[in-house]
């Protein structure tokens, strides 16, 4: 498989007066397409993270899953992905609430807590290469997992843009 037999951030096309789906449909709403659309392609989310048992916190990391191209922020193999990782967390509607490590900027997260999507997600900017230029994916920026150890990680804690509060969403109106 290749990138490009991935869902990727593919543009469904609306009159400019339309609402855009996503202000108007629930997650559990969006159809397949739309779904998939959603994501920026930041590939935050395909890093591995580290929780501090006691209290819960999350902290990033630079360490890439071994199917993540970097170049590109897509998956190597994304059809295939949990069988090859078996630590690979789908995401649907449900998890979207309960993941306490989804990114900041994930436009599941901000959508499921009432935000909008930010002015580089692709689906707003109309340009696929927006989310790396505003400097918000991993591009370049990674290791992989490859032949390190989970001791190892903690040399390569990272923070990343958006975690601390800068460059706020704005909230959504209310969905009647």
């Amino acid at each position: 498989m290749t990138n490009k037999d991935q869902p990727s951030s593919s543009f469904l096309s609306l009159p400019k007066e339309e609402t855009p789906f996503w202000q108007v449909k629930s997650l559990e709403e969006m159809s397949r397409a739309e779904w998939e659309s959603l994501c920026d392609g930041c590939a935050r989310c395909c890093l591995n993270k580290l929780e501090d048992w006691d209290t819960g916190e999350i902290v990033w990391t630079n360490v890439a899953c071994s199917l993540l191209d970097d170049q590109s922020c897509r998956c190597k193999d994304y059809d295939n992905r949990l069988a090859t990782v078996p630590d690979c967390v789908p995401l649907d509607p449900d998890k979207v609430a309960s993941l306490t490590w989804l990114p900041p900027t994930c436009a599941y997260r901000l959508l499921d807590e009432g935000y909008d999507l930010y002015w580089w997600h692709p689906l707003v900017s109309g340009d696929p290469d927006s989310i790396h230029q505003a400097g918000i994916s991993v591009r370049g920026k990674t290791v992989s997992e490859d032949g390190m150890e989970v001791e190892d990680y903690e040399h390569h804690v990272v923070f990343w843009p958006g975690e601390d509060g800068d460059d706020e969403p704005k909230l959504l109106p209310k969905k009647e």
